[in-house]
């Protein structure tokens, strides 16, 4: 089964979280705790999906995997 990815990434009016490959965002807001809030609520409501968090810059923050069991990394972070 396919791993659906999400990205929470800044924009010029906030953050967004976003499906990848995706045409519109599944989540916008002012602040990044509230799009990363809702966007992990998609990701866990999906299954087997994988939230990537970006910084302010663009680059890469943290991944996070729903359900944790599906994660193929066994790492303690």
């Amino acid at each position: 089964m396919t791993r659906k990815v999400y990205h929470v990434t800044k924009t010029d009016s906030g953050w967004k979280g976003k499906a990848q490959g995706g045409q519109r965002s599944s989540s916008v807001g002012n602040t990044k705790s509230e799009v990363m809030k809702e966007t992990i609520r998609i990701a866990k409501n999906q299954g087997n999906s994988q939230v990537i968090i970006h910084k302010d810059n663009g680059r890469f923050q943290e991944e996070r995997t729903y359900p944790r069991s599906s994660d193929p990394r066994s790492s303690k972070g």
